[in-house]
């Protein structure tokens, strides 16, 4: 990807190529490819990079001791990881970060001294990195709206009424597969695609695989 492609994400807004070129020198910038599956940052290691998605997508995860899975969110292009950790550099992660497909990953180092020196690239980036950040903790904090209710219909409910809220329409695509769904939301599988199947039955919503369109009465295109 180039400088030029790399200008137009959030956390490189207004900076220059050069800005752009010298920031990656002072943060010690490096890409790494990686495939499905793959651990970026395996809980309870701590980390002085940060991560940028350039392609594919990652998922921030939750491990318990009975090895239940819980998915916290998926980052996508253009998106930052881990970017709290870095900037903390000895707080060991909490959360388990896989890539949910084959994804290239630009890491930068935010322990480094000469991230803190005075540089023309500084005010620009450390602002983006702020805004990106808090963007990001606000989608992180709806999880707990979406997980909020006691039964499994209201917690559909809680994430769909979200995502079409984020896309302005009632028919979208979620990021997501049904497994996925289902560690997102908390719940069983076999018992989220039941509850999936009666509420299509009941012409609530409709749905293949993860196009999904809210058919709810009152509610037009």
């Amino acid at each position: 990807m180039s400088i030029e492609e790399l200008m137009d994400f959030t956390l490189f807004q207004e900076m220059t190529k050069e800005e752009v070129q010298d920031a990656f020198k002072a943060l010690r910038a490096r890409k790494k490819t990686f495939q499905k599956g793959d651990i970026i940052f395996l809980s309870g290691d701590p980390t002085a990079e940060m991560g940028l998605v350039l392609s594919g997508s990652v998922t921030i995860e939750n491990d318990d001791l009975f090895g239940n899975r819980t998915i916290l969110s998926l980052i996508g292009r253009g998106e930052l990881f881990a970017e709290t950790y870095a900037l903390l550099g000895t707080i060991p992660l909490l959360v388990n970060v896989c890539s949910n497909e084959e994804s290239d990953i630009l890491f930068l180092r935010l322990d480094h001294e000469k991230a803190y020196r005075s540089f023309p690239w500084q005010q620009k980036f450390f602002r983006n990195l702020l805004l990106d950040s808090s963007r990001k903790n606000l989608l992180l904090s709806s999880r707990a709206f979406h997980t909020a209710p006691k039964t499994i219909r209201g917690r559909v409910m809680a994430y769909l009424d979200s995502m079409s809220k984020q896309s302005h329409s009632y028919e979208f695509d979620l990021p997501f597969n049904r497994q996925q769904m289902a560690d997102y939301l908390n719940v069983d599988r076999t018992a989220l695609s039941k509850e999936l199947a009666r509420m299509k039955e009941e012409h609530l919503l409709d749905y293949h695989r993860s196009h999904f369109r809210l058919l709810l009465t009152g509610k037009k295109e």
